[in-house]
């Protein structure tokens, strides 16, 4: 087992994941490591996840290195177009994306049991610190959440699960809000999409906008559990 040698050292796992690494995976892809070392990166493919830990875009969809261009924040939100210095990171996150790496597609990748839409479900609750960063960022939602029925909140684990799932709607909405990604998309040089994995079965549906349901990408009854979600509508 690796040891950390003082207090400031990386923890043990990752230590020992490196070493994991560099024994197994490095030799098998040491080609494609010093391809993209001499020639960049040049991914075709953003994607807007989130930050939990159990929904990996890499691991999901079994890229390889610079496959993907990945921007990763709470509840895999894409906030609006406009000068707020707060929503800078994202924005230039995508400029970068569309602008310089010229990726032709972008998918906002939502998921089942969030922790952000529940720390919206729950804003009564007292913030986790007097700065509030993740309800304000969370606050985001407020449009979304005026959309739900009586009907939609009387279920309390059902509004979670369609607040994740109409959250995806507003976010491609936001990214259509930026001018470079409007006019490349209006030229048919960017597609934007989004897509919805439940943890619990690992079943990946992706947004149909056409019909305004999620439609899963494999047979979700050959699922145990089977997943929540039934090409949900989230108008």
């Amino acid at each position: 087992m690796v040891e950390t040698r003082n207090a400031t050292g990386l923890p043990a796992h990752l230590a020992e994941g490196y070493l994991a690494f560099i024994d197994r995976r490095l030799p098998e892809e040491q080609a494609r490591w010093n391809q993209l070392a001499e020639v960049g990166q040049s991914p075709t493919t953003m994607v807007v996840g989130c930050c939990d830990s159990r929904v990996s875009p890499d691991v999901i969809f079994n890229a390889r290195p610079g496959e993907l261009f990945v921007l990763r924040n709470i509840a895999n939100l894409v906030p609006p177009y406009g000068p707020d210095a707060a929503m800078s990171e994202a924005a230039a996150a995508l400029e970068y994306a569309v602008q310089a790496l010229r990726v032709r597609h972008i998918v906002v990748l939502g998921h089942a049991r969030c922790g952000g839409v529940n720390a919206f479900a729950d804003r009564q609750r007292k913030p986790l610190s007097p700065g509030d960063f993740v309800g304000s960022w969370m606050a985001q939602l407020e449009t979304v959440a005026d959309r739900a029925t009586d009907a939609v909140r009387a279920d309390d684990l059902g509004y979670r699960t369609w607040l994740e799932i109409a959250s995806l709607r507003r976010s491609l909405a936001n990214l259509r809000g930026y001018p470079c990604i409007q006019i490349l998309e209006g030229r048919g040089q960017l597609s934007l999409h989004a897509a919805y994995f439940d943890i619990s079965t690992g079943l990946l549906a992706e947004f149909d906008e056409r019909t305004d349901r999620l439609q899963p990408l494999s047979d979700p009854t050959a699922l145990t559990p089977r997943p929540r979600f039934r090409a949900v509508p989230v108008g």
